[in-house]
């Protein structure tokens, strides 16, 4: 299996030499989240400093002309909607990599069901009492300026990477909306972190990259991004900070070669702590939004 995983920060991505990635796909932690990641951060600006410096180490490791895709959203806190995609974008922009397509991931609308958010309106059905659920996130591509040369691609490495066209009818993944069925919260990976759905990782993989090129997921998380790519026979390193997702990571990609840094840290015992803590007030009565 070609996959690495180093534990430790990626806004430091000295394993990898410039130019070298071909695909990064990824996943920000979404700041303070309330069932994600709560208070993991002192302050947003924190947060949007910690993903300039991992997007300066993405325009560094990524080779000319290819993408980077983000998987991400606003985050509602507070009462106080935090514009993460506008701010990644114009970060993204800022370190040297170009703004070029905005896919939005939707839920089926069978996933979601009135919440207490939405449902404000039916228990006062009034105007100013309209608090609309959130069934999409966003996947930010970016490109890095240059060109990719096509024709140094080995006639049967591209053969190997040629895209279904049945599932890409199928799934109409020629629009700009892709609709697929999130992790719900019942299945096994999802108790640990954010995690986004395979199928979305594999369409990205194949539009995106060829056979045996390399594949980075700064947040790699539970590990989505590098059982994907391994499993369509594409290279990974990805970097996760949280000690805690070891076992995760160890399971889901066996054969992974694992690198422990000094900067890694423990986050997930605390992060569940405050999740529960909060789901007590919310089964309390205490409103969250």
């Amino acid at each position: 299996m070609n996959v690495r995983v180093i534990f430790g920060s990626s806004e430091d991505m000295r394993e990898l030499p410039d130019k070298s990635v071909h695909l990064v796909l990824t996943s920000p932690p979404y700041f303070n989240a309330p069932f994600d990641f709560p208070g993991l951060f002192s302050s947003y600006e924190e947060y949007l400093s910690l993903l300039k410096r991992v997007g300066s180490e993405v325009a560094r490791v990524l080779r000319p002309g290819r993408a980077a895709c983000f998987v991400t959203q606003d985050v509602r806190i507070g009462g106080r909607l935090y514009p993460i995609v506008a701010d990644i974008i114009k970060l993204m922009e800022d370190v040297g990599l170009r703004y070029q397509e905005r896919i939005i991931w939707k839920k089926p609308d069978g996933y979601v069901r009135i919440s207490r958010r939405s449902g404000a309106l039916v228990r006062r059905p009034y105007p100013m009492y309209f608090y609309p659920d959130n069934v999409y996130e966003e996947i930010l591509v970016f490109r890095k300026p240059g060109r990719f040369e096509r024709s140094k691609v080995p006639p049967e490495v591209r053969e190997r990477s040629r895209v279904e066209l049945e599932a890409f009818q199928r799934g109409k993944w020629y629009l700009s909306v892709w609709e697929i069925t999130n992790v719900l919260p019942s299945e096994r990976w999802s108790k640990y972190t954010a995690v986004f759905p395979e199928e979305l990782a594999e369409r990205v993989v194949r539009l995106y990259s060829y056979a045996e090129e390399l594949v980075l997921d700064p947040f790699l998380g539970t590990g989505t991004t590098c059982v994907v790519a391994s499993r369509l026979g594409r290279k990974c390193v990805g970097y996760e900070v949280d000690l805690e997702l070891m076992e995760a990571i160890r399971e889901r990609l066996p054969g992974a070669e694992l690198i422990e840094r000094g900067d890694a840290r423990r986050l997930r015992s605390k992060l569940r702590e405050e999740i529960e803590r909060r789901l007590r007030r919310t089964s309390s009565g205490a409103s969250l939004s």
